[in-house]
């Protein structure tokens, strides 16, 4: 508890009492405080921006505005140890359960447009009522994360504050501070308020909506789900970022690079002992040249399913010993970083085969003036956020609404790329045209020569429902991803099946000639990984060997002479893939793996060399 109270930055001389407030739920923030409700007048500075905005949201006119203040005869004194107070929470949830919960559990949708000044009548909640709270709530959202459990329990919680908590107002001199607070023994979280300076009876309690950060531009942004600016006069352009960029995040991952080596020979009959923790391996490496050792310190080939991190000790120590990864190569797997290599290829704006992508946590005024340009010439704003580094669209979220993406910055690290409104779709007989993926297996052999192999087989995913752009939040519909959900269809077609089908349903698009544009962003994206030195680079060490999934859509482009064209999307690339399907159908997959990256043997394997 005590670690937990020091992050926040709740000072010692609260602890004690705090600790008898949160075992005997005391809630006496009433006994000091007051709601006062304050007509919201038309100011005559109010300039065009804040005007419209005022005039478009739910019930414009005379907004009704609250401020707490405080009632205290005697005022509030910082230096009191009883000057902290426990705000409960009217509202917990993952964002992904927030529709259902609106109209399933009683009485919430109700509370919660009265808390947000959302008009509401009759008993049933009503479409509109759902959709006015879900975008009004980002002006009230609060955010938690647990740092132990599954990635699953791991995705960040929002949470709306009781009806005193929410009608605390911002400042940018605020009088007190407030903190999420997750206490063990009753499993229940609160938010902790407590002042910054002695207060008067009638002075105005306020929160920084934008606290901790210092940067003017970054702030305007942060506040404007509260207070609205035309952000159209700043540039939109994200050139790559600067070389300290990357030795930044070399440093935060604590990676080693390794000291320079020759590669080296060995005769062309010698056995390798393979030492690996990855059950796929184990369960089907079967060729003869290869063996499986319990050693670690035996072994020729280290295939590990975690990240490797101290190369030099093991360039120092044990040259000879290849592996199954690459330093630096969280510059392909991060997304942030994909996106910033991917801009060597394509300039400011990436390249076609990328979605367009900004990093919340650097470019966040870079995207806001972009969405509001968009918005301006009327196109299309529908935008996917994404944390940088979780897998199986955990966390990651569909919306055309601003205030969303700048308030899902908050929660933890993320991406925001333009989402895909017009992908190349599937029929499938029993369901409608739906979306799907693709997934293939790329093998890197080495960095200096760039040397490439994609696996002749790939996988498909397929979404559930019928595509359109409309309901944003249901699974089924926007994401392809349905092997980790026991209560969900999962659609497998084999490649060999989808090619003909596919050719079918696109007569003028004959699969060899898509997936040739394919290969060609493979190959593209792997040129600028690895066209610098480390760490703005994939590291060049001849004991590296790696096994790479890249995940991708098609969509809808027009060449310029005005031709319809199939444009491949690079949405991800994966570290250590789940091979599990690959060896279920193809046994031989992880014999043709280890032969081609490790024999260098190939010919006879189901691959195909890029580079």
């Amino acid at each position: 508890m005590e670690a937990a109270l020091r992050a926040s930055g709740v000072p010692e001389r609260y602890w004690g009492r705090l600790l008898y407030k949160l075992e005997h739920e005391v809630f006496d923030a009433g006994e000091m405080f007051g709601i006062m409700q304050v007509e919201e007048v038309e100011e005559e500075s109010e300039d065009e921006a804040a005007r419209e905005a005022r005039e478009k949201r739910p019930n414009p006119g005379v907004e009704l505005c609250y401020k707490v203040i405080v009632t205290n005869e005697d005022g509030l004194q910082a230096a009191s140890p009883n000057s902290i107070f426990l705000i409960d929470h009217a509202w917990t949830c993952r964002v992904e359960h927030a529709r259902q919960q609106l109209q399933q559990v009683p009485g919430l949708l109700h509370r919660m447009a009265n808390l947000m000044g959302v008009e509401f009548h009759g008993e049933l909640p009503s479409p509109e009522a759902v959709d006015q709270v879900l975008e009004e709530m980002w002006k009230f959202n609060q955010t938690y994360q647990l740092s132990h459990g599954t990635a699953e329990e791991k995705v960040p919680v929002w949470y709306v504050m009781d009806e005193f908590g929410a009608r605390i107002q911002h400042s940018d001199t605020p009088s007190f501070a407030a903190a999420p607070f997750f206490y063990m023994p009753q499993q229940v979280a609160y938010t902790l308020l407590w002042p910054l300076r002695d207060l008067d009876t009638g002075e105005e309690v306020t929160r920084d909506f934008a606290y901790g950060e210092a940067d003017p531009l970054i702030r305007k942004c942060m506040l404007l789900p509260w207070a609205p600016a035309d952000m159209l006069d700043l540039s939109s352009c994200t050139p790559e970022p600067p070389d300290q960029h990357y030795q930044a995040i070399l440093e935060e991952n604590k990676e080693k690079l390794p000291l320079a080596i020759d590669p080296v020979a060995r005769p062309h009959d010698h056995v390798f002992k393979v030492y690996t923790d990855v059950q796929q391996v184990l369960d089907h490496l079967t060729h003869p040249r290869f063996t499986l050792t319990q050693s670690e310190k035996d072994a020729d080939i280290l295939y590990n399913f975690s990240h490797f991190k101290d190369y030099r000790r093991l360039s120092q120590e044990r040259p000879h010993v290849l592996l199954n990864q690459f330093p630096c190569e969280n510059l392909l797997t991060v997304k942030d970083c994909l996106a910033s290599i991917a801009r060597r290829a394509g300039g400011p704006e990436g390249p076609a085969w990328l979605p367009r992508t900004f990093n919340l946590r650097t470019e966040l005024p870079q995207f806001v003036s972009y969405f509001q340009q968009r918005e301006q010439r009327g196109e299309d704003n529908h935008w996917i956020c994404k944390p940088w580094s979780l897998a199986r669209s955990l966390d990651t979220h569909i919306t055309k609404s601003l205030h969303s993406v700048i308030r899902h910055r908050e929660s933890s690290p993320k991406v925001v790329s333009k989402y895909i409104e017009s992908p190349v779709l599937f029929l499938r007989e029993d369901v409608g045209r739906v979306k799907f993926d693709v997934r293939y297996i790329v093998l890197l052999r080495s960095v200096e020569p760039l040397r490439l192999f994609v696996y002749d087989v790939f996988w498909l995913r397929f979404s559930n429902r019928p595509f359109s752009l409309s309901d944003l939040d249901d699974y089924e519909k926007h994401f392809t991803v349905m092997n980790y959900d026991p209560e969900v269809v999962l659609k497998q077609v084999h490649y060999d099946e989808f090619i003909p089908e596919f050719e079918k349903q696109y007569p003028e698009f004959p699969w060899r000639s898509v997936q040739a544009e394919i290969f060609r962003a493979f190959t593209e994206l792997f040129q600028v990984a690895c066209a610098k030195p480390p760490p703005l680079g994939l590291c060049h060490y001849p004991s590296s060997r790696a096994v790479y999934a890249i995940d991708l859509m098609l969509k809808w482009d027009s060449r310029p002479d005005g031709r319809r064209a199939m444009q491949p999307q690079i949405l991800e690339v994966n570290f250590n893939p789940d091979c599990e399907r690959a060896c279920r159908y193809h046994p031989s997959f992880f014999n043709d793996v280890f032969s081609t990256l490790y024999l260098d043997e190939p010919g006879g394997c189901h691959v195909t060399r890029l580079v």
